[in-house]
């Protein structure tokens, strides 16, 4: 079976605020589901100029890190 890796776009705002990310559970807010992914999957990220970056995760790890949200709650 083929995991195929699924690419998380990010986008920041000048203060450093995400302000678009996508895959992004609808229980939690944009800042919420990057600091997820960046305590989770930091070594699957990627920065790039322009305030964006990326995160290239298995489609399995995703759908793992969407569900925690309701199960565990928050990170905090």
């Amino acid at each position: 079976m083929q995991n195929t890796l699924v690419m998380i776009h990010v986008r920041f705002a000048p203060d450093g605020s995400v302000t678009e990310i996508s895959e992004r559970p609808a229980d939690l807010g944009p800042q919420e589901w990057f600091d997820r992914l960046s305590v989770r999957a930091a070594a699957a990220y990627q920065a790039f100029s322009g305030g964006r970056g990326l995160f290239r995760l298995p489609r399995d790890e995703v759908i793992a890190l969407q569900a925690a949200g309701v199960n565990e709650g928050s990170l905090a």
